[in-house]
């Protein structure tokens, strides 16, 4: 019986060697796929190691083959449903490639974004995708590219890094559903976002420093103005951080003196907590208030009623991201690229149509 006070060595490779009566080198070759050796030796050494549970460092293999077969992740929030289903899509599109993943969570911190990456890159990761908290700092992700690591900005842009980001159509989803709203005869909306507020209120579009966000904010601000309806920037709401502060945004909404009778919700999440608010108040969606929620997420189907979303395929979001990440790892030759997948708007029953 193995002594948990006194764990067993790891096997190495010359443990292999000698199990399979092979030379230290010959082990090496079969383990690390590289070199020539007879189908014989092959199994005999592949026996051996399975027989022994070998596991391969990957570190030392990294060192030997320029690759450790590791891409790393950063996303904003994995509690957010949007998060978790691009990370299956970025899963699966590395491991169709034969890489792993490894996932680390920024929490939106520009703190412990940095840290992810530096840790990362110290796993000496094959390539980075990564969801910036902020699109205004960029020192840490100019080092990324300065270390020669492939780099692919996920759900946001920054232009002036000069590197792939996968994206939604953010301004033409907000400006689709909010025009929509306004043909259902809402004239006074809100816009409501879990991204930290400014004090004193959003005065100024071009310093929301999440390039997802603002461009949500211009597509909604813009459908309101074509539609010649006054204050624009009047009923954003930032701050939804939880449902606490989603409470206290929302009470505040339905306060004013013509309060909203229609939300959009940046993600599901904020949706999700506008919804409990709601509720909480004691007020009935759509006959109370109407709402439109980004993000096909499961609960948006199994209220009452069921809410109306902007679907982001967010799983193609992930895949391409994947994708174009192994692309750039492999050196394929590709221009640098802002790649938008196209969103739509799913009907259902939150949107109540309204008189003049």
């Amino acid at each position: 019986m193995e002594d948990s006070a006194h764990p067993k060595r790891p096997v190495t490779v010359a443990d292999v060697a000698k199990a399979a009566k092979v030379s230290k080198a010959t082990a090496a070759r079969v383990l690390g796929g590289y070199g020539v050796v007879s189908a014989q030796i092959k199994d005999q050494v592949m026996a051996a190691a399975a027989a022994l549970e070998y596991r391969p460092n990957e570190l030392a293999r990294s060192m030997s083959t320029g690759r450790s077969g590791i891409i790393g992740v950063v996303v904003g929030d994995i509690e957010n449903a949007f998060f978790s289903l691009a990370v299956r899509g970025i899963s699966d599109a590395a491991r169709l490639a034969g890489f792993n993943i490894i996932i680390a969570n920024s929490g939106e911190q520009l703190d412990a974004e940095r840290s992810a990456i530096d840790l990362l890159i110290g796993k000496r990761v094959d390539g980075l995708i990564v969801t910036p908290a902020r699109c205004d700092r960029l020192d840490h992700l100019q080092h990324v590219r300065r270390t020669g690591v492939p780099l692919v900005l996920f759900d946001r842009a920054i232009p002036e890094l000069d590197v792939d980001a996968v994206t939604g159509d953010d301004r033409e989803a907000a400006l689709t559903a909010t025009r929509y709203l306004i043909g259902q005869g809402h004239r006074r909306l809100a816009y409501v976002s879990a991204m930290d507020a400014e004090k004193g209120g959003l005065t100024d579009i071009a310093l929301i420093s999440n390039s997802a966000v603002r461009e949500r904010v211009e597509g909604f601000v813009s459908a309101l103005a074509e539609a010649g309806l006054p204050n624009p920037l009047h009923y954003i709401r930032l701050g939804a951080t939880d449902q606490h502060q989603t409470d206290a945004v929302m009470k505040r909404l339905l306060s004013e003196t013509a309060p909203p009778t229609a939300l959009l919700a940046s993600d599901s999440l904020v949706g999700l907590r506008i919804f409990k608010s709601l509720q909480s108040l004691g007020l009935s969606m759509p006959q109370d208030v109407s709402m439109i929620s980004f993000l096909d997420a499961d609960w948006t189907s199994v209220t009452v009623p069921p809410i109306t979303i902007v679907d982001q395929r967010v799983y193609e979001l992930g895949k391409l991201a994947g994708e174009r990440l192994v692309a750039r790892i492999e050196r394929t030759p590709l221009a640098v690229e802002h790649l938008r997948v196209t969103t739509s708007l799913v009907l259902r029953g939150s949107v109540a149509t309204i008189g003049p």
